[in-house]
């Protein structure tokens, strides 16, 4: 059974966090945080690249761009969107990047609303192992975004142990309420749109064409920085045709 500070905190959920490496930030990203804004009816998105990402390490071969690119790139993305926002907060820290410590910094800024953290259905299972999950539980609701292909399955199947007696998952379960918190699961379904970050970087190492898989402007910022190579599309043709 929900208490009244429970209630009182969904009612009061209007902003999102949405943390990630962005390496980089590309139009999934975009597209999951529009369809978590919209299906939640919150007023603004908060973008948060890490600074560093303690669960994360790049592949051989493959790089993870400095921070203050990819916040550059996350401000490109976001600027024409009245409701989403780049946040530095993790930038301007430094280090390893924990979300339990971005979201107690983000909850005493929101005060007394709480923030709700996105999530990836994939991620959302390894929880138990980030930092303080039973903390991280309790301090914001979480919206956990399914991709595809994996359009189905019940929260409890991937709730980590260590919280799972916290929570109470409706009979669908498609939701779950913390038992003392207050805070909520919900699970939101995407639309189907399959573009992941590593291969964007291994496509610009092969030299492809990354075209409509970023914004242009950020395309045209990662192509600029080499970070991850010369895609073809940053190889001007002259008027006969030549690559200069």
């Amino acid at each position: 059974m929900r208490t009244a500070a429970g209630r009182r905190r969904e009612l009061q959920a209007r902003v999102g966090v949405y943390g990630g490496t962005f390496n980089p930030i590309h139009l999934g990203h975009l597209r999951a945080a529009e369809e978590v804004v919209e299906a939640l009816h919150l007023e603004r998105m908060l973008f948060v690249p890490s600074a560093e990402p303690p669960h994360k390490e790049a592949g051989e071969g493959d790089i993870i761009a400095p921070a203050c690119d990819r916040l550059a790139w996350v401000r490109l993305a976001v600027a024409d969107n009245p409701r989403f926002e780049a946040d530095p907060i993790e930038v301007e820290r430094k280090g390893l990047s924990y979300a339990v410590d971005t979201l107690a910094s983000l909850g005493e800024r929101l005060a007394p609303e709480l923030p709700v953290f996105t999530v990836g259905w994939d991620a959302f299972i390894d929880m138990g192992n980030w930092r303080d999950p039973e903390l991280l539980f309790a301090s914001a609701h979480m919206a956990v975004t399914t991709r595809p292909p994996v359009r189905d399955g019940r929260i409890d199947d991937r709730l980590p142990e260590c919280v799972r007696g916290d929570f109470e998952v409706a009979g669908d379960g498609r939701s779950a309420q913390h038992r003392r918190a207050g805070t909520w699961i919900r699970l939101i379904e995407l639309t189907p749109l399959d573009i992941a970050a590593t291969e964007i970087r291994r496509r610009i190492r092969e030299g492809r064409s990354v075209r409509y898989l970023l914004p242009t402007a950020v395309r045209e910022a990662v192509e600029s920085s080499q970070h991850y190579g010369v895609s073809s599309d940053s190889r001007s043709i002259n008027s006969r045709g030549e690559e200069t």
